[in-house]
């Protein structure tokens, strides 16, 4: 069980990873098909984009785990999934990439 420092935290965390994810530009008021979300690759690499999975997937899991005082993840790798996914794009995830590796670092710990 996490201590409630330590959960403050990560919630803080979870807000900064939406907050990029709004800067960007790649937040999304529409959910994706309910399909979508039940694939059982990594990441739903096979039918969401990685910033989908993040808003969809992620960060709704982490705040129910926060809100409700489950065990979170022991180990997260994000942080080299985000520059993937941004590598070679238009699109700057600089600042989502640092806020996902502090969300690594925490979960991590």
């Amino acid at each position: 069980m996490a201590d409630s420092k330590h959960l403050e935290r990560v919630a803080d965390s979870l807000l900064r990873i939406e907050i990029e994810l709004r800067e960007i530009d790649a937040w999304s008021a529409e959910p994706p098909a309910p399909e979508a979300l039940q694939s059982t690759q990594p990441f739903c690499i096979d039918t969401l984009d990685f910033t989908q999975w993040l808003q969809f997937v992620f960060l709704h899991r982490m705040k129910i785990l926060v809100e409700s005082g489950q065990p979170l993840p022991a180990v997260s790798g994000m942080a080299p999934m985000a520059e993937e996914h941004f590598r070679g794009r238009e699109q700057a995830g600089r600042g989502l990439v640092r806020a996902l590796e502090e969300m690594d670092r925490l979960l991590s710990r």
